[in-house]
């Protein structure tokens, strides 16, 4: 089912996912898959962001997001949102938002 399309999603990743480098290491796992976007903290507690890249290369962030995460985090849950292909990509890298 590997599509050759760039896909686009948005995400929220709740547990104990501030002061344990999670914004740092899902940098570090954007910029080594090659996709791009953005992950920031919010007030909530949350971590939230956005991914873009080959299909298949937004579903492993995806994968990842929602199990692995950093060493020191919990993650309780993940939610997707906003899943479609796009025709070009928005953002130039990953970066972290502050």
């Amino acid at each position: 089912m590997a599509s050759s399309g760039l896909w686009t999603l948005d995400y929220e990743v709740y547990g104990d996912v501030q002061g344990v480098f999670f914004r740092k290491y899902t940098e570090d796992q954007g910029k080594k898959l090659g996709v791009v976007g953005w992950v920031k903290n919010t007030p909530r507690g949350t971590v939230t962001g956005q991914v873009q890249g080959p299909k298949e290369k937004v579903e492993i962030m995806k994968n990842w997001l929602h199990r692995v995460g950093s060493p020191m985090s919990r993650i309780d849950r993940a939610v997707f949102s906003n899943e479609r292909e796009i025709s070009t990509l928005e953002f130039p890298n990953f970066t972290t938002k502050y």
